[in-house]
């Protein structure tokens, strides 16, 4: 029920876009700016997800991950999406389009990390909990960095989460089709954000 309840929400927030427009218009040079610093967050956001799965591979229940971007944040996967999708949003020319995916995807992964977290400290006991006490929830401290051998390895893995990766570059045409339709008169603007 939860997941129609979300996919029903974020097809609602992708209906509402179609008649968003960003303060900047399309071709202008903030415009573009926004957008291209957009696919830098993008290309963030998939290298980070796919750095985060070499070193998690398929034991994310199984035992506890410290090394690579484990040590320095517990919810790698999360941040790199979260930063992903700010991205996703920034193909809109919108700043604050840019924020309001960005911190809404944190928001929505906050819930999903509290109930993992009870899991797992139910599951790894002392270990988790010594885990959660040294390494930050979401927010990377990088004085933490410790690197190690990236064990159990699954190249399935990694090719899986490049593609779903990939799925963030989607939103590059489908905004700029947005943009076009837009200019065209084809779909009224109703609100116009920074």
């Amino acid at each position: 029920m939860r997941r129609l309840l979300l996919a029903a929400l974020l097809v609602a927030v992708l209906a509402a876009l179609l008649f968003v427009e960003s303060v900047f218009p399309p071709e202008t040079l903030m415009h573009e700016a926004i957008e291209m610093i957009g696919i830098v967050l993008i290309v963030i956001g998939i290298a980070g997800r796919l750095w985060s799965t070499l070193y998690i591979g398929g034991r994310k229940s199984a035992s506890i991950v410290n090394t690579g971007p484990y040590s320095i944040m517990r919810n790698p996967l999360y941040l790199f999406s979260a930063i992903a999708a700010a991205g996703v949003g920034a193909q809109t020319g919108s700043v604050t389009v840019a924020l309001l995916f960005g911190v809404g995807c944190a928001a929505a992964f906050h819930i999903v990390i509290l109930r993992e977290e009870k899991f797992l400290s139910a599951t790894l006991g002392a270990d988790y909990q010594a885990y959660l006490a040294s390494v930050p929830r979401f927010l990377p401290d990088p004085r933490l960095y410790r690197d190690g051998a990236i064990d159990g390895f699954q190249s399935r893995l990694l090719l899986t989460t490049l593609l779903d990766g990939l799925i963030f570059l989607v939103a590059m045409p489908i905004f700029e089709l947005i943009d076009a339709a837009q200019e065209a008169g084809s779909l009224p603007v109703l609100l116009r954000l920074l």
